[in-house]
Parts: structure tokens; C-alpha cells; sequence
């Protein structure tokens, strides 16, 4: 086995309290640069500023590196609390709780747990090892791709506290509440047969000692995982989101998606449930869409339907769950999004 010692390793695994200390100035004087570097780069381009093709220049210009800059910081960070929570302690954080209070530890352990829709079936079939209800297990699931830190710390980037704060408080009232809704109608006979065979076993877990250097590596890692996985989606979402904003008309986009159109929130699920993306690839989109004229209520579903309702993931769960219970977990969860969405309209 190889073991590093203290004069082999890294800078940063030696020193790593100098070093959070310095890359946080680095990290906040460079994101206090990118606005005015991003203006002065369409300035040095022959194109005008004030044209539709200058305005999307300057939007990818700056929304690109901020949203990378944003999420390095916030998964890195993650990263280090997120040693605290592996799938064995999450598991026996829920096992033997009963439902309700369960519900609401499980969507607000999904906040901070590192699990994307990718993770599902594992996490299903660990859980249910570990005896947890259904009804929780599904609160998790929601709420673990939905209200992860990556959408919250672009939420707030893109748009300030108050909306990230809405986005969480919604995004855990449709997890909790549809996970218990599920769980009240009993309906383990729709898992799989041999997802209801596997024999049950312990939900304890072995705490182990970590060193704040292990955690500054943890968070290395994440950055490596979930940062070199999602960029793909961000530059797609910014590329997007860049023409929304220099090309499409205010008038269009406000009849299309504003508040006046009741049919506006149902269609903006429905075009979220077929697309493949995750809060990284969708919020730019989102930050376009509301500066063109679009209800928040109606902005708010459609990006919940994407990230809680993909497609891809309804795949993937297909493989430990019978037809009938995808749709009554695709039907109570949109059931709650058409809500939100229809009530921040009239209320905003």
C-alpha cells in the first residue's frame, strides 16, 4: 500500500488551513474581475455592445466563468462536509425513523449528500437493505438531485438570496410532501420482486477519523467528479441561455411563459420532464428566461421538472420499480410542481 508521509504530499495537504485562507482571496478577487474583464472583451471585439449579438456575447463572457468559479468553490467546499455523509451513514441516519420526521430528514439530507439521478438504483436498493420506508426513500430521491448544493449556489449567483431561499423551501415541501404522500399509499407490492427479496441488513456504519488535510483532498476529488462531469452542461445551458438573451424578443417570451397564460405552467413541465440536463445546464437558461419576461412561478417548474423528473432518471428507476408506482412517483411529484408554479404566479 502506498502511504504518503507529511514531507511527501502536496502543499495544500501539508498547510491546508494556509491554504483555504489563500485560495479564498484568490477565488473572491478574481470573481470581483469578471464583469468588468467580460465588458472590456467585447469592447476589444468589433462588434457593438448594445446589438443582439454583443449582448449574448457579453452574457456567455461573464456568465461562463462565474458559473464555474461559483460551482468550483461551493463543490470543493461540499466536498469536505460531504465526508460526513457517505451512502452507509445517510442510510443509518434513516433507518428506524418513524415517517414524517423521516420524510423531512431524508429531503434535508438530500441538500447536502453528493447523489444525482445517476446514483438511483444503488441508493434504492441500499436503502431498502436498510429497512427505510418507501415513502422517505423517495423523499430523499427527490430531493438529493433538486436541492443539491449546486443549484442553490448557482440560484444565489444568478439571482441573490432570497430566490435561492425560495427555491430550497420549495424544492423540500415537494420532496417531503410527495414522499409522504407515496409512502401513505403503500405500494411496496409495486417494487420489483427481487429489489422486495433482498434480504435486510444492518443500517450501522463506522465513523473514521479524518484530518482537515483528508478533507481538502475530498474536496479535490469532488471538484474532479462533479465538476469535470457537468461543464458539458454549463457551457450548453450558458450557450442557450446567451441567445435567449441577445435574440428573443421580451413581448414573445412574456406571452409564451408570463403569468397570463394558465396553460404556461403545465407545458413547462411537460417540456421539462424529455430533457436531459441537471441544475448546472438549466439554471442559465433560467436567468435568461426571467430576464426576457417569464413568470417565476412558471421559470420555477419548469426547472423543477427537469432536474426531479428527467426522463433518463424515469429509465434508470425502471429497473427496481414496476410501471405502476413511476407513475404515481411521476404524478404526485408534478402534481406539487404545477402547484408551486401556479401559486408563485398569482402570488408574485
Amino acid at each position: 500500500m502506498n502511504t504518503l508521509t507529511t514531507s511527501q504530499k502536496s502543499w495544500p495537504l501539508r498547510q491546508p488551513a494556509a491554504f483555504l485562507a489563500l485560495a479564498g482571496i484568490i477565488w473572491f478577487a478574481l470573481y470581483q474581475a469578471l464583469l468588468p474583464t467580460s465588458e472590456a472583451l467585447v469592447s476589444a471585439l468589433p462588434v457593438d455592445r448594445t446589438s443582439h449579438l454583443g449582448g449574448a456575447i457579453q452574457f456567455f463572457l461573464y456568465d461562463t466563468p462565474k458559473v464555474l468559479m461559483l460551482l468550483t468553490g461551493v463543490v470543493f467546499v461540499m466536498g469536505m462536509i460531504n465526508s460526513y455523509f457517505t451512502p452507509e451513514r445517510t442510510r443509518a441516519l434513516l433507518a428506524g425513523r418513524s415517517e414524517g420526521v423521516a420524510n423531512v430528514m431524508a429531503a434535508s439530507l438530500g441538500i447536502v449528500t453528493p447523489f444525482c439521478s445517476c446514483s438511483a438504483v444503488p441508493l434504492f436498493i441500499g436503502f431498502v437493505q436498510a429497512g427505510v420506508p418507501l415513502g422517505v426513500t423517495f423523499s430523499f430521491l427527490i430531493s438529493a438531485p433538486m436541492v443539491n448544493e449546486v443549484a442553490l449556489t448557482l440560484l444565489f449567483g444568478m439571482f441573490g438570496w432570497k430566490v435561492a431561499m425560495l427555491y430550497l423551501g420549495l424544492g423540500l415541501t415537494v420532496a417531503i410532501v410527495a414522499g409522504w404522500t407515496i409512502g401513505r399509499m403503500k405500494m411496496e407490492n409495486y417494487l420489483e420482486d427481487w429489489v422486495r427479496d433482498i434480504p435486510k441488513t444492518s443500517a450501522e456504519f463506522e465513523a473514521s477519523e479524518m484530518t482537515l488535510a483528508d478533507r481538502v483532498d475530498g474536496g479535490f476529488a469532488a471538484v474532479h467528479e462533479i465538476v469535470g462531469r457537468v461543464w458539458p452542461y454549463i457551457l450548453a445551458g450558458i450557450a442557450i441561455g446567451a441567445l435567449i438573451h441577445g435574440y428573443v424578443p421580451e413581448d414573445f417570451m412574456a406571452s409564451f411563459m408570463g403569468k397570463e397564460a394558465w396553460w404556461s405552467v403545465p407545458l413547462a413541465v411537460l417540456m421539462g420532464v424529455p430533457m436531459y440536463t441537471n441544475a448546472a445546464g438549466v439554471i442559465p437558461i433560467v436567468q435568461a428566461l426571467l430576464s426576457k419576461g417569464a413568470a417565476l412561478g412558471t421559470v420555477l417548474a419548469f426547472m423543477m421538472s427537469v432536474i426531479a423528473l428527467s426522463l433518463p432518471e424515469m429509465i434508470i428507476l425502471r429497473k427496481v420499480l414496476k410501471i405502476r408506482l413511476i407513475a404515481t412517483f411521476v404524478g404526485v411529484v408534478a402534481t406539487g410542481i404545477l402547484i408551486v408554479g401556479f401559486v408563485f404566479n398569482a402570488v408574485l
